[in-house]
């Protein structure tokens, strides 16, 4: 096998003429020069050097060889350059899935922090819901996936407990369920409702993973709720809580950058909370710009 090094040797010898000189530029001794020459001609299986007097010249396989050493070396000088840049974080790629909620409140923070602390790490977006987010990333399509889950589900689902096993999970947030209400709900001025006084009300759902999770909270409160529309839009949930179509119970998060019109939210007990976490896999944590893409999702759980 050829070895960068002896390449590098090769071209020092062809530029100087002898295996003396070569060393003084390489900076080692002539017994070094001498030795990797007899191991890069080892690995040709033919004389790359005959002696000329004083000086040292190229057999024909030798300026061939020498000849593809100088894109060879320079390739391999950029990509040792490219990835110094990439371990210094002066460049990079992190590609980010999150949860249309997580993209309007979370990521803008961590990304404009991860921008000013590193401009040379690019980081792209795209938003899919859990469990899609999960398959993206164990698929290679993302190196981060913020994600949720409900850890109250846990007891009905028993492959929930499971689905982050083989990933990094990072903790960012424990999100708390909020009522929504009407503004004239008989409800609306109680500040903390529990949901079997809602039992009666038709029901406004979000995403499946929360539509599955608002039916299991509800029946543990004595009821099975009636819910007339469902809708991954969260200011669509919103609007028809607004409207007087219903009630629901939403993510506080997602009400951080859509003001209810016509709806007044309301704390819910028992209280419960979803668990948003950022994954990525274990090879992919120990990356520079995943590991700081990472630190800055935390930092912005507490802006």
């Amino acid at each position: 096998m050829i070895e960068a090094r002896h390449l590098r040797v090769l071209r020092a010898v062809a530029r100087t003429g002898s295996f003396s000189a070569a060393a003084r530029e390489l900076g080692c001794t002539q017994p070094a020069v001498s030795q990797q020459m007899k191991a890069l001609e080892q690995s040709a299986g033919t004389p790359l050097l005959v002696r000329a007097g004083r000086e040292m010249r190229l057999t024909q396989a030798g300026e061939a060889l020498v000849r593809h050493a100088v894109g060879i070396l320079a390739g391999l000088t950029a990509a040792e350059e490219e990835v110094a840049a990439i371990a210094g974080l002066r460049a990079g790629r992190v590609r980010l899935v999150s949860f249309p909620s997580g993209s309007s409140t979370l990521v803008p923070t961590a990304l404009a922090k991860m921008r000013a602390a590193h401009p040379g790490t690019r980081v792209s977006l795209v938003e899919a819901e859990p469990p899609r987010s999960i398959e993206m990333l164990r698929n290679g399509d993302c190196e981060i996936a913020l994600a949720f889950r409900y850890p109250e589900v846990r007891g009905a689902d028993p492959a929930a407990g499971a689905e982050w096993d083989d990933l990094v999970v990072r903790p960012i947030l424990a999100d708390r369920l909020i009522g929504l209400v009407p503004d004239g709900h008989r409800l609306a001025k109680a500040g903390t409702v529990r949901f079997a006084e809602l039992a009666d009300e038709p029901w406004i759902a979000g995403c499946p993973r929360c539509r599955r999770h608002l039916v299991e909270v509800c029946e543990s409160a004595g009821f099975t709720p009636r819910i007339d529309f469902a809708t991954d839009d969260y200011p669509a949930v919103i609007g028809l809580v607004g409207a007087g179509l219903g009630v629901a119970a939403l993510p506080e998060l997602t009400l951080e950058s859509v003001r209810p019109k016509g709806a007044t939210t309301v704390r819910m007990e028992p209280a419960v909370h979803r668990e948003i976490v950022a994954l990525t896999l274990p090879d992919l944590a120990h990356v520079p710009a995943v590991a700081a893409t990472l630190d800055q999702l935390a930092d912005a759980a507490g802006r």
